[in-house]
């Protein structure tokens, strides 16, 4: 059974190091940190910079239009016409370095975890995170991906939702993804200057508004319907990303604002007031969007969905009823503070319960791994990355908006098992010729190590083999 302080480590941050303390008080000690939470990232200051990353991605568009131009012209054209050289390794350069931009975003991300002595709070970035998910599925989140998480994420994680919410779905990168950067008001002024001139209609996105309502506020088929989600679709147009920015958006816009940040554009947002979930909007341009924001950000059902979601990522895949209970009464009651959430969660009796109900996912289990390990540094740049993906995690890439899946059935199925020995086998490797299982097994799982695992690390036929055995331990393996 686990002791409160091994709770505090494994449930509530990433994983136990042999060379730290047990705390005193774990409360006390989670708390701490919810108090003293510096976002300031040291890794972060040498990424790249918004406009540079949006350089880089206009470079690769002007690249491939050039080539697709050539391409069409060498059908058209006569043998023995001569027809502009278009080199792919050119194309293929621009998205190396936007990969490179990844990879370093990446490396930072995992050592601020690998190395966090106030992990509970890492841990609630990695869950806002994968909440408000975006995905390098997408060339122009490739290398924003990073800044999305240290810049949208990062920084608000401690004041109120509302202000997690504006951030996160104002990001280039959450526009990008979900395609706002490209959507127009159907009676905008730049699409009522289209039609006019060449008799063009440009369209309305729904994507991000759908996101915002179904997946990071309300909840699926709760208290909103279609009308609802193209009226807040309607809001949100005029925010879009300079530099950017696709067809008539980007060529109109060149003159304002700057390369790689979220701006609001007025002459692509809808005119007129917005009805949404009964309640009318009449504030003009990006005023009106956001009040729509704040608003659905203290709503009831916002409340339970982001109550279930939190006690389901740290309790249970099927969490207590009682502890989503207390926590939307605590989001309700605060106006969605999200330091007072915490301070309940961390109060709640159902969090304190020895038994191990949550099984790692892949990033948890690496990264509690190399702290168990007690690895402060990554050995290779894209080493840690690659192995997060072949266990079928890999950073900032889910299948879909609504992130990763938090529960066990997703993660323990036998082929991903299988992975997680290979893995565990590559890491004792690297270890076994300074760490010994023996002793480093009752350190990392106070007070719950059981007597077959004890009993199999002592049998182990090699001091790697004793510390992969460890690694995928029933014990190890949860938390």
């Amino acid at each position: 059974m686990m002791t409160n302080a091994a709770i505090a480590m494994n449930r509530f941050g990433l994983g136990a190091r042999p060379s730290a303390n047990l705390p005193v008080s774990p409360t006390d000690w989670l708390k701490s940190q919810i108090e003293k939470y510096d976002p300031a990232l040291s890794a972060s200051a040498s990424q790249p910079s918004r406009a540079s990353i949006a350089a880089g991605f206009r470079e690769y568009q002007l690249d491939r239009k050039e080539r697709q131009v050539a391409g069409k012209g060498a059908v058209a054209a006569m043998p023995g016409d001569s027809m502009p050289q278009i080199d792919p390794a050119k194309i293929e350069k621009v998205v190396n370095t936007l990969r490179l931009q990844y990879v370093a975003a990446a490396d930072a991300r995992l050592e601020a975890a690998i190395g966090s002595d106030t992990d509970f709070a890492e841990r609630l970035v990695h869950f806002w995170s994968n909440h408000f998910a975006v995905s390098i599925d997408k060339l122009p989140v490739l290398a924003l991906a990073g800044d999305y998480e240290f810049t949208a994420i990062r920084p608000h994680i401690m004041g109120t939702f509302a202000d997690l919410l504006y951030a996160a779905v104002t990001h280039p990168a959450m526009l990008l993804y979900l395609d706002q950067a490209q959507s127009i008001g159907p009676n905008s002024p730049l699409a009522t200057r289209v039609a006019a001139r060449r008799n063009k209609t440009l369209g309305l996105n729904e994507n991000l508004a759908r996101e915002i309502l179904e997946l990071h506020t309300l909840g699926v088929r709760t208290v909103y319907d279609q009308k609802d989600v193209t009226e807040f679709a309607c809001a949100l147009t005029g925010y879009t990303v300079g530099g950017m920015a696709k067809g008539p958006i980007q060529r109109f816009m060149a003159q304002n604002g700057k390369d790689g940040d979220s701006q609001f554009f007025a002459a692509i947002h809808e005119p007129g007031d917005r009805v949404v979930i009964g309640r009318r909007y009449s504030q003009q341009g990006g005023a009106q969007a956001r009040a729509i924001l704040s608003d659905i950000a203290t709503h009831p059902a916002t409340a339970k969905h982001i109550a279930t979601k939190l006690a389901q990522h740290f309790a249970a895949d099927v969490p207590p009823p009682a502890l989503v209970a207390r926590l939307e009464k605590s989001f309700l009651e605060s106006g969605g503070d999200l330091r007072q959430l915490y301070r309940t969660l961390i109060d709640s009796p159902e969090m304190w319960l020895p038994q191990q109900a949550k099984f790692k996912s892949p990033w948890d289990w690496v990264i509690s791994s190399l702290r168990a390990l007690n690895v402060r540094e990554l050995p290779n740049s894209r080493q840690s990355a690659n192995i997060l993906a072949q266990l079928g995690q890999p950073i900032w890439k889910p299948g879909s908006p609504a992130g990763f899946s938090d529960t066990t059935e997703n993660w323990a199925g036998g082929a991903a098992l299988m992975r997680r020995v290979e893995i565990a086998s590559l890491l004792a490797e690297r270890s076994a010729n300074r760490v010994d299982a023996r002793i480093l097994a009752p350190r990392i799982l106070s007070g719950h190590l059981s007597a077959m695992t004890t009993e199999s690390i002592a049998r182990a036929e090699s001091p790697s083999q004793g510390l992969a055995l460890l690694l995928l331990s029933p014990e190890f393996l949860r938390r």
